[in-house]
């Protein structure tokens, strides 16, 4: 499917949410809709893996889409299910039986069947059950098919469901089921979602544009960054993944086989739910990715707990875009945590360096780190400046990107990049101050792919150019107190151009002698026309 028919079907897709979701909560919609979607992707992956699994003994049906195959194969082999459904787990991890295959249920919706609610939650409840516990594990878990918000009885609620789900299906059936276009519009609905939610999308969802220049700047070469992007990237952390569009872009960006394994963790359990699905809707294998739900600043991933440093887990890229001064209680015992030991603790009133500490803790010696913070970690006072500074003077910030304000639908503040290194060659700060350079927007502001390519190839190439960039030396830096407000190293303000006196002198000479010769002219004609001269 081509871009334009993608952005068609999220477009249409995102019409049948805005009709359908009537006085209910964008956020509470938005679940329903996304995990009808991924039932649908769930159901096409199973049926194209069951037909290769069942040859030609895979049943037929001559253009009618009403049928089921697998529900007639069931049907006619009830001794071969056993063994067939053992071969599915083995190849695609997970068993959806016929009567929950979005066909089956589409054709529910379609005849308003008074049992579609019931069969819709004994198919989730199958499918979370039924695989790998490790990723399907409570993944329809947020989704409340009693909820009242779909209606006060059952009868309201299955009818509801009905003309959802029939919406959805006859959206879908006029494109192709490629599933990689599911996967697309699923990130479109969730950027619209995102749209609507205001300061909550911070908690899911990091904007294209600044995703495109972390996935861009980690996967180039660490140590020689100008010698173009790696071929593959052994693993990734994002610590703060929401939805895991970040870890997608990256992905994208790196190929299906340039990224050993993606490693994501987040918090909120709805959101946890999310990126694990737009992980699977995105094709990428449960044995290639693992997201954890857990509190990241306590750490509460057994796998990044590991106290001997030799074994400690360590990553070629982390990226991450976590809550912007997010409170925070750092316990006493924190003081002593690996993680901050050697920096010390961020403040209560912002988490902003406990974030970036925990993900450095984790980055290889030639690896590369891109977070996403508010500007106050560049000059605030206190604990923040002592972390920084000891950063700075350890050689391990390597690059400071501003980008403009308002790009964000969590906030309207302007943010910048961190680029960070535990092994970086030159001896100096790179400052890029992209503030200026945006698409002004309605609702967020937008970066253009120039504007993003510059930043990108300034950065690659540590590329000077006045009032944008400049690679600042760490005895200027160590001038200003380690203070890395872009705005002492970079000024944007455009001197005032100065004035050659002859030259304007000559200029008003030559428009005083056309004003003449023009206004003699003039009066010439008005002479002929036996009118008064002009003076």
């Amino acid at each position: 499917m081509n871009d334009t028919n993608q952005k068609q079907l999220g477009t249409i897709l995102w019409k049948i949410a805005d009709e359908l979701r009537g006085a209910m909560n964008a956020d509470d919609f938005r679940d329903y809709m996304l995990s009808f979607l991924f039932l649908r992707y769930l159901s096409d992956n199973y049926e194209i893996a069951a037909k290769k699994e069942l040859g030609k003994d895979y049943p037929k049906l001559n253009g009618d889409d009403r049928l089921v195959p697998l529900a007639i194969w069931y049907a006619d082999n009830p001794k071969d299910i056993k063994d067939f459904e053992k071969q599915m787990r083995r190849k695609v991890h997970y068993v959806i039986k016929p009567e929950h295959l979005w066909n089956s249920i589409a054709n529910m919706a379609r005849t308003q069947d008074s049992e579609l609610l019931n069969t819709l939650q004994a198919g989730f409840k199958y499918i979370e059950t039924e695989s790998f516990e490790s990723t399907f594990q409570g993944l329809f878990s947020e989704i409340n098919l009693g909820s009242e918000k779909l209606g006060k009885k059952y009868e309201d609620r299955n009818a509801k469901l009905c003309t959802i789900i029939q919406k959805i299906a006859d959206g879908l059936r006029e494109f192709s089921s490629d599933v990689d276009a599911l996967g697309d519009a699923y990130i479109y609905l969730i950027g619209q979602f995102a749209a609507g939610s205001g300061k909550k999308a911070g908690e899911f969802f990091t904007p294209k544009q600044p995703s495109d220049i972390l996935a861009a700047i980690v996967s180039l070469d660490s140590q020689d960054p100008a010698s173009g992007q790696r071929s593959r990237l052994g693993s990734v952390l994002d610590f703060a993944c929401g939805s895991a569009t970040l870890l997608l872009n990256l992905r994208k960006r790196m190929g299906p086989k340039g990224i050993g394994k993606i490693f994501g963790q987040e918090k909120n359990i709805t959101t946890y739910n999310l990126a694990r699905m737009n992980m699977l809707l995105h094709g990428v294998k449960d044995s290639e990715f693992e997201i954890f739900h857990g509190d990241t600043l306590l750490n509460e991933w057994d796998i990044l707990r590991e106290q001997n440093p030799a074994k400690k887990p360590q990553f070629d890229a982390v990226v991450a875009n976590p809550p912007f001064s997010y409170r925070w209680e750092p316990t006493d015992a924190m003081a002593d945590d690996v993680r901050f030991k050697s920096y010390g603790l961020a403040p209560k009133s912002a988490a902003d360096f406990a974030f970036l500490l925990h993900g450095f803790h984790f980055l290889k010696d030639d690896g590369v780190m891109a977070i996403i913070l508010p500007h106050g970690v560049l000059f605030r006072g206190g604990a923040e400046e002592r972390i920084r500074t000891k950063l700075l003077q350890d050689g391990h910030i390597d690059t400071v990107i501003g980008l403009p304000a308002n790009l964000f639908y969590s906030t309207g503040i302007p943010v910048c990049i961190l680029v960070l290194k535990r092994c970086k060659q030159p001896d100096d700060v790179l400052f890029i101050n992209a503030s200026e350079h945006f698409l002004k927007g309605k609702r967020q502001n937008q970066l253009s792919e120039d504007h993003i390519a510059k930043i990108i190839n300034t950065y690659q190439f540590r590329k000077e150019e006045a009032r944008y960039s400049r690679c600042v030396s760490m005895t200027e830096i160590e001038k200003n107190d380690f203070n890395l407000n872009i705005s002492r190293y970079i000024s944007t303000a455009v001197g005032e151009t100065e004035i050659d006196l002859a030259t304007t002198n000559q200029e008003l000479i030559e428009i005083d002698q056309s004003i003449r010769a023009a206004t003699k002219k003039h009066n010439a004609f008005l002479k002929e026309l036996g009118l008064p001269p002009l003076p």
